[in-house]
């Protein structure tokens, strides 16, 4: 594991991965629970399209945690490899950009999931 910052590639030390995977396991107990309920309740299909929220939750720490890198210190032009909420600024124009091209794709790797969690979920025969 890297333990400094690396523009594009690591932007968050070993204390704020851990804090996307909680947001990870956040977001996949209320995925999971959001599909228990529209189950058991009969929903009309139509409602199974909003496990989308807790989905893209879900995605959003499981892509940061496993990438090393959040999207939005990405965005803000930060990074934080010590103690939590102490961050640092990127120096750099060329640094900032790598950053935010980075963030923007795992906002979009992040999307594909949720979408792809959803559709599977409305297209499920149950």
């Amino acid at each position: 594991m890297s333990t400094e910052y690396i523009p594009g590639t690591c932007n968050i030390g070993k204390g704020e991965i851990r804090r996307r995977q909680l947001v990870a396991l956040l977001g996949l107990v209320l995925t999971v629970s959001s599909m228990t309920a529209l189950i058991s309740t009969d929903a009309a299909k139509s409602a199974r399209f909003s496990i989308f929220l807790p989905a893209m939750v879900f995605s959003i720490g499981f892509v940061q945690s496993r990438k090393k890198f959040c999207l939005a210190f990405g965005f803000a032009g930060s990074f934080n490899f010590g103690k939590l909420g102490q961050l640092s600024r990127v120096s750099s124009t060329e640094e900032r950009k790598a950053d935010r091209i980075t963030a923007l794709k795992i906002l979009a790797q992040s999307a594909l999931l949720a979408l792809a969690i959803t559709v599977l979920f409305v297209i499920a025969p149950f």
